[in-house]
C-alpha cells in the first residue's frame, strides 16, 4: 500500500513536474511543431478515479498559456494521514483536510512533443519524432530519459482505442529512491499526448496509470 501510495504521488510530482526547486531546464534541446490543442487554456487532463492507498481524483486543468508554456493547477483527495505528510513538504503544494492542491505547474506541448519546464526533472518528456535509443538530457547532472520503444502498428490499448505509442523511461529522482520504485516509463502519442506512465517497483511488480486530456493534437 505504501508503494501505490509514492506511486500516485510519482504520477502528480514527477509527470506533471511538481517538484520545485528552479524554473527552467538548460536542455538546448527544442521541441518542433506548433501549439498543441492539449495545452490551451480549459483543458483538463485526468487519471483512474478509484481509490489507491487513500488518494483518487486526481485532476489537472491548464488555467494559463504564454508563449507557448501552458500553466497547470492540480488537485486530488488524499485521506493517507502519511501521505498527506509528505505531500506537504514539497514547495507549492497546499493540504487542506483531504485536499491536496498544486498551482502553476508549466508544461510546454506541441504537436511534436511535450517538455517539463519545472523542477529538478525540468526537459523533454517526449519528442514524437524520436527514434529507440535517442536520449533527452534534463535538469543539470547530466541525466537522461530514454527511449525505449517505439511501435509501428497500434498495439496499445487506450480507452476504445488500439494506438501507436513511444515509450520514454527514466530513473527516479533521488527524492524518491528509497521509495521502491526503480524505473517510471512515459507512454505517448501522438495525437493523444501523455497517454500513461508505468511504474516499475524494486520487487519487479509494475502499475500502469492512464493519462486522459479533454483536447488531441
Amino acid at each position: 500500500m505504501k508503494k501505490h501510495a509514492i506511486l500516485f504521488l510519482s504520477l502528480a510530482l514527477v509527470v506533471l513536474c511538481l517538484s520545485c526547486s528552479k524554473d527552467k531546464t538548460d536542455d538546448p534541446q527544442e521541441l518542433s511543431g506548433g501549439q498543441s490543442p492539449i495545452g490551451a487554456i480549459g483543458v483538463t487532463v485526468s487519471s483512474s478515479s478509484s481509490e489507491i492507498a487513500g488518494v483518487s481524483d486526481f485532476n489537472a486543468v491548464v488555467t494559463g498559456l504564454t508563449d507557448g508554456v501552458s500553466a497547470y493547477s492540480a488537485s486530488a483527495t488524499v485521506t493517507n494521514d502519511l501521505f498527506k505528510n509528505m505531500l506537504s513538504n514539497f514547495p507549492g503544494v497546499s493540504v487542506n483536510g483531504d485536499v491536496v492542491t498544486i498551482a502553476d505547474m508549466r508544461i510546454q506541448q506541441t504537436t511534436g512533443g511535450i517538455k517539463c519546464l519545472t523542477g529538478p526533472s525540468a526537459g523533454i518528456l517526449v519528442n514524437y519524432e524520436s527514434s529507440v535509443g535517442d536520449t533527452y538530457p534534463f535538469g543539470s547532472t547530466g541525466n537522461v530519459r530514454t527511449v525505449v520503444s517505439k511501435s509501428t502498428t497500434d498495439d496499445y490499448a487506450y480507452g476504445f482505442y488500439m494506438i501507436k505509442t513511444i515509450q520514454v523511461a527514466m530513473n527516479p529522482p533521488s527524492a524518491l529512491k528509497s521509495s521502491g520504485i526503480s524505473k517510471f516509463t512515459f507512454v505517448a502519442n501522438h495525437k493523444f499526448g501523455l497517454v500513461g506512465v508505468k511504474v516499475d517497483f524494486d520487487d519487479k511488480s509494475q502499475v500502469t496509470f492512464p493519462v486522459y486530456s479533454s483536447a488531441t493534437n
